[in-house]
């Protein structure tokens, strides 16, 4: 397969899925993983696309988000190293929020295999979430599901969610972004899962934002978050000196999570 025909290919499988993965597209396509960086890189300059860790997003994003099962295959490493710190957050007997997304997912799975899940009551409106919990064997941990609209990214946001939110309170709420704006804060490409968001937030004692370095680098539509109103920011290492700095100016702490193994994708 010649180069315009992949090309093609990889912007078809954008205009589905709203974000690929070099490693997927590299087995699809049967060619290398520096031929799919390339073929990528190349229509990213022609402004076809937007390169982000491990692959590449429609340059659309910033009114559309990609598919949970997409998005759930990029950029693990990063997730994984953020999960980690998160889970110090909690304590035994802790009730708190996890929100949609996939980094809280991943979170919800490194807090679920600890010890500071014991006795933990989890709200959330992420389906991928809920369905973690009750998988599990152990029934120490209870989940409450807020119902509503289903969005792209598996998440449940409307009005049924956040009038169910508002009825209750939590220690902690753990969010993911779509995309990080210095100095403005932290946005989402849907106004209604930024609202649910801001919901959660009003009944939490304490928030905090998961996210990984390539939302410095993104945009989105909808405000849910100012940097005054958020208590601590858990991103990785890979996030550039200049961010860091403004970033701390901005918000009451900063942690940088630390990949402690390289992905393929960043090879």
């Amino acid at each position: 397969m010649i180069s315009s025909q992949r090309q093609h290919l990889i912007l078809s499988r954008l205009r589905t899925r709203g974000a690929v993965r070099i490693t997927a597209l590299s087995k699809e396509l049967g060619v290398s993983a520096m031929t799919i960086r390339r073929d990528i890189a190349e229509l990213a300059d022609k402004g076809l696309l937007k390169r982000v860790h491990g692959g590449a997003v429609t340059t659309s994003t910033l009114l559309s988000e990609p598919l949970f099962s997409v998005k759930s295959q990029m950029d693990v490493g990063l997730k994984d190293a953020i999960a980690r710190e998160a889970v110090a957050y909690v304590a035994p007997g802790d009730v708190i929020a996890i929100g949609g997304g996939t980094t809280a997912y991943v979170f919800a799975q490194h807090l679920l295999e600890s010890q500071q899940a014991s006795g933990i009551t989890i709200l959330t409106n992420s389906i991928p979430v809920a369905e973690l919990v009750q998988a599990l064997e152990s029934k120490d941990v209870e989940v409450i599901v807020t119902g509503g609209v289903i969005t792209r990214s598996n998440s449940l946001v409307g009005p049924i969610a956040d009038k169910v939110i508002a009825s209750l309170r939590v220690n902690t709420v753990f969010l993911g972004t779509h995309s990080v704006s210095v100095p403005r804060g932290f946005l989402m490409p849907n106004s209604l899962e930024a609202a649910t968001d801001m919901a959660m937030m009003d009944i939490a004692d304490r928030t905090i934002i998961l996210t990984d370095h390539t939302k410095w680098s993104s945009t989105s539509l909808s405000l849910f978050a100012r940097f005054d109103q958020v208590d601590t920011v858990i991103t990785d290492d890979g996030l550039d000196p200049d961010s860091v700095a403004k970033t701390r100016d901005l918000v009451k702490e900063l942690v940088l999570a630390h990949q402690s193994e390289p992905t393929e994708e960043s090879e």
